[in-house]
């Protein structure tokens, strides 16, 4: 897996990589184990960071999912949303100046799960949406994968 590291790069936990307690053959029994449910998988990934973006494509190509579509502005994400095969959406709360919200609203018309990615908590969260999964940031891989894995077991 590629190691990325955002701002700031003192913080471990901006890496992608597994957390520091995992060795590799504990990573490889997780993915073992998430296989059932994450294997093939599409996902949508809608994030403004090219380096949080990357990241999130090896680590989903890495777990046996499929990166469905990556959008970096609120236009391009809209149009996904609409009209992309996914199973679940990674959703970065803001993008650039915009924030989620018609996405969110698009995905949610269609019936699909999300998750928001975001470092600002709850409370930066549409309102309409308070109540759906978040990861914030920084995050690691463990914590994106449990998230896909509840949200597509919740169906």
């Amino acid at each position: 897996m590629l190691d990325i590291w955002v701002i700031p790069p003192h913080d471990p936990r901006m890496s992608m990589s597994p957390t520091p307690d995992d060795s590799p053959s504990n990573a490889s029994q997780d993915a073992g184990e998430e296989n059932d449910i994450l294997s093939g998988r599409r996902v949508l990934i809608v994030e403004d960071d090219p380096f949080i973006a990357m990241a999130l494509e090896d680590t989903l190509l890495d777990f046996g999912m499929c990166p469905a579509g990556i959008a970096s502005n609120l236009r391009e994400a809209e149009r996904l949303a609409r009209e992309s095969l996914f199973d679940v959406a990674l959703l970065d709360v803001n993008i650039g100046h915009d924030t989620i919200d018609p996405v969110a609203d698009a995905v949610a018309a269609r019936g699909l799960p999300f998750i928001f990615t975001t470092g600002h908590g709850r409370a930066g969260l549409p309102e309409a949406y308070r109540d759906r999964a978040i990861v914030e940031k920084p995050f690691y891989v463990d914590e994106i994968l449990r998230a896909l894995r509840e949200e597509l077991q919740r169906g």
